[in-house]
């Protein structure tokens, strides 16, 4: 099959596939570093789903009042509930001062306070003094945080020289002996196929959050780092915790930063009750969002949603100073008047939770190395990933907001750093096999030659029905069960799938069944990975086991894929932390 299509070689000390925050800060300090970097995205840099993070980036800088990394590091394992690694989260949250000052001095146009000191907003989750009271730790530009960021390290990536290879579809990794060699893509300029040699390939590629109907995520939100780590043979670590953000457009799923709650709005039912109250009665509105979530699903669940349909809840803003809304919020301003027509001075936006955020994804250290986990926790040679594409784990079971783009920009700059560490600049490659290569071909050329009768537009919509009724907000054994079963009728369909269009420039046809193919692979993982774990915990909330059960299921969940098939097991959280001057263990039950 490699003879049917024209291949380019290409060779690189690192790779780093997205140029999201994550990617580009990788990309930024690899070529800081001396390595010749490629950096391959399947959009233009700045399309990168990064640019759509609203409220902020979380960092213990105390500009606005007394804070410490270790509250951030207490607020994160709590919001994980008590399954995010500690050591990883406690250098997510020693690095965070220090990586938002760099990006400062990168070039990020952050909002001010009076003083001229970077402003910062409360956030749900974020406290002072371990819980007692809140604090204001969530760095922001605006309501355009990640806009900023993504614009600002784009920049840096051109400035040093990064090479970058923009409209390239990715297509599987070149793996040798069990490492990683480099990978295949398509160009969708000029219908090209490349083989990337490298040292180390940097997986950067976003989440999964389209393998579901409503979601906040963009359409290009594939996770294709993912399916290119299952079919490599390799596990995906954690896909049962999807969180939901509580506040998404209804009717659209456009995002409502956590940002306005932090500003002092907040939600009311029919009954023009502000029901935090009653599930959070401490934080109320700044609640973790499984927790705010799971408390507008109660409320519409019994009867107390607004609407003719009784099906989603109000957040309020109009009693804020319009002054405020102008400097802080514009952005949630103009999306509620395109999406809902709403203006917010003067009335509520209509809210539903809506799918936002991946906490599972390829398991990695607090490095970025990419973890086997064959009954070890051996790295696997060549290959890191980072971002919302990887599981640290510092999310756990939940993230809190505004830990994602600094989760983006802590471990972008750790993959740098190691792979500086590891990869002398410019050491010949090895000669790899020419069966990876026809393997990836045959299974693109059998995709795009397909001459079934499945539309990949039909399949993909039986896939993302049957996960936001299957496996949403709350779970049971039957509906997880169902799904099971129901989820893999699109899977089979891949074998009858039908693509009109054979050519290989911008077949947007053949590039959404490739992300189907994707896709399709992370739905299966992510649904049995919630059937086999029996309690609830942070976003899996499991009505027929409602308690969290640390006994048997304070453990990360891995799962491999064969066929259609999966193949779980399980492997203990991190307690221990790097320094071991501070650790967190999860009390009996859960307090908010």
């Amino acid at each position: 099959m490699k003879k049917a299509y024209k291949i380019i070689d290409h060779e690189y000390d690192v790779i780093v596939l997205g140029a999201g925050g994550s990617g580009l800060r990788a990309a930024v300090g690899l070529s800081e570093a001396g390595l010749k970097t490629a950096c391959i995205s399947k959009v233009f840099p700045t399309r990168s789903h990064t640019s759509a993070a609203q409220g902020g980036i979380s960092a213990a800088l105390g500009n606005m009042g007394e804070d410490d990394w270790r509250w951030h590091m207490y607020d994160t394992v709590k919001g994980s509930d008590w399954l995010g690694d500690q050591d990883a989260i406690e250098y997510l949250c020693k690095e965070a001062p220090r990586a938002v000052i760099e990006l400062e001095k990168y070039g990020v146009p952050f909002s001010r306070t009076k003083e001229g000191k970077i402003y910062q907003r409360p956030f749900g989750g974020m406290t002072k003094n371990y819980g007692n009271g809140t604090v204001q730790r969530t760095c922001a530009a605006a309501d355009r945080t990640g806009h900023a960021i993504l614009h600002t390290l784009y920049g840096q990536a051109l400035k040093h020289n990064t090479e970058f290879f923009i409209e390239y579809f990715a297509l599987d990794l070149i793996m040798k002996n069990g490492a990683c060699k480099g990978l295949i893509a398509w160009n969708l300029n000029d219908g090209t196929i490349h083989r990337f040699r490298s040292h180390i390939t940097i997986i950067a590629t976003g989440g999964y959050g389209k393998i579901y109907y409503s979601a906040t995520s963009a359409h290009t939100c594939t996770g294709d780092g993912n399916g290119m780590v299952l079919r490599a043979g390799l596990p995906l670590q954690d896909m049962e915790f999807v969180q939901f953000h509580p506040t998404g457009i209804y009717g659209v799923g456009c995002l409502i930063s956590e940002g306005v709650r932090g500003e002092g709005g907040f939600l009311l039912n029919s009954k023009n009750e502000r029901f935090m109250e009653r599930y959070a009665p401490s934080a109320k509105d700044l609640a973790s969002r499984d927790v705010v979530s799971r408390s507008i699903a109660i409320e519409i669940n019994e009867g107390r949603g607004v609407g003719k349909e009784k099906d989603h809840v109000h957040l309020h803003l109009d009693h804020l100073d319009p002054k405020v809304i102008e400097e802080k919020l514009p952005g949630i301003a103009e999306s509620a008047k395109t999406f809902s027509g709403v203006d917010v001075t003067k009335d509520p936006i209509p809210v539903v939770p809506t799918v936002h955020y991946n906490m599972g994804g390829i398991p990695t250290n607090f490095k970025a190395e990419v973890l086997t986990l064959n009954g070890s926790e051996k790295t696997v040679e060549g290959l890191m990933a980072i971002g919302e594409a990887a599981c640290v784990s510092v999310h756990g079971a939940n993230r809190l907001g505004s830990n994602s783009l600094i989760d983006l920009v802590v471990f972008g700059r750790a993959a740098a750093k190691r792979a500086a560490e590891l990869v002398t600049p410019g050491k010949p490659h090895e000669e790899i096999s020419e069966s990876e290569t026809e393997k990836c071909l045959n299974r693109f050329d059998q995709i795009r030659m397909s001459k079934g009768s499945s539309k990949t537009s039909e399949l993909r919509l039986s896939m993302q029905k049957t996960m936001q009724s299957k496996c949403a907000v709350f779970r049971t054994e039957k509906t997880l069960r169902e799904g099971k079963n129901d989820i893999r009728k699109p899977f089979d369909g891949l074998s009858d799938i039908n693509i009109s269009d054979k050519s290989l420039l911008f077949n947007t046809d053949l590039v959404e069944s490739l992300e189907f193919d994707n896709l399709i692979r992370q739905a299966i993982t992510t649904i049995d990975s919630a059937y086999s774990r029996k309690e609830s915990r942070g976003a899996h909330a499991r009505e027929d086991f409602s308690k969290r059960d640390d006994k048997n299921f304070m453990k990360h969940t891995l799962a491999w894929q064969k066929g259609k098939e999966t193949e779980i097991k399980y492997r203990d959280v991190h307690s221990r932390t790097l320094t071991n001057d501070v650790q967190y263990f999860p009390p009996k039950e859960r307090v908010y």
